[in-house]
C-alpha cells in the first residue's frame, strides 16, 4: 500500500499518514514516507534513522494538524505555532549535482539528512502554506463520511469534494445511488 496521498503539499501529505490508521508506525515505513514524497533524491540512504526520528515526525504533524484545522488563539495552537516555527529554523539537506554514469546530472544530498533537516523542511511548507492567503482559501478537508484528510484544491472553479474521486467520490456515489434505488422500491 502506498503511503502517499498527494495532498498539494508536503506537511499536508504528513498529516495524511494518519488515516485511516497510523502509517508511520516502523522506521521502514517512514523511510519509504520520506523516499515518496520526495523529501530525499531517490536512492538516498536512510539507514541511520531510528525510532526517534518516527516520535519527531509524529509530533511535527501533530503541530501541523492543530495549525490547520484550527484557529489562532487557543494555547494549543500558539504551542503548535511555536513549534513548527523552531523546527523550521532548521537547515534542510542541501543538495547537490552529481554526474551520473550516463553523463546526466542527478541530485544527490551532501551528507546524510538528519531528521533535524528533513523536519525544516516540512516545517517551513507549513509555513508557507499558513502565510499564503491564496493557499489558504484553497485548503479543503474532505467531505466523504470520516474522511478527516485536507487538501488543497486546485481544479477548475474549485469544486473538488473529496481527497480522492475514485474513493471517497465513489463511496459516496455509490451510497446515493442506493438511496435513490430504496426510494424508488418504497
Amino acid at each position: 500500500m502506498a503511503l502517499r496521498f498527494d495532498a498539494g503539499r508536503l506537511c499536508l501529505d504528513l498529516l495524511a499518514t494518519s488515516h485511516p490508521g497510523e502509517r508511520l508506525d516502523s522506521v521502514g515505513a517512514l523511510c519509504a514516507w520520506i523516499a515518496e514524497v520526495g523529501l530525499v533524491p531517490a536512492g538516498t540512504g536512510l539507514a541511520h534513522a531510528d525510532e526517534s526520528w518516527i516520535v519527531q515526525f509524529r509530533e511535527v504533524r501533530e503541530s501541523v494538524g492543530r495549525l490547520v484545522r484550527h484557529g489562532g488563539g487557543s494555547v494549543s495552537y500558539g504551542t503548535a505555532l511555536g513549534r513548527i516555527n523552531e523546527v523550521a529554523l532548521g537547515v534542510p539537506p542541501a543538495p547537490r549535482a552529481v554526474r551520473h554514469d550516463d553523463g546526466r546530472l542527478v541530485r544527490e544530498l551532501a551528507a546524510p539528512p538528519g531528521p533535524a533537516a528533513l523536519l525544516a523542511l516540512l516545517a517551513r511548507d507549513a509555513v508557507e502554506l499558513l502565510t499564503d492567503p491564496v493557499a489558504r482559501a484553497a485548503l479543503r478537508e474532505c467531505e466523504g463520511d470520516n474522511c478527516p484528510l485536507l487538501y488543497l484544491d486546485t481544479s477548475r472553479g474549485r469544486r473538488r469534494r473529496w481527497c480522492s474521486s475514485e474513493a471517497c467520490g465513489n463511496r459516496e456515489r455509490v451510497a446515493r445511488h442506493r438511496r435513490r434505488a430504496a426510494l424508488t422500491r418504497a
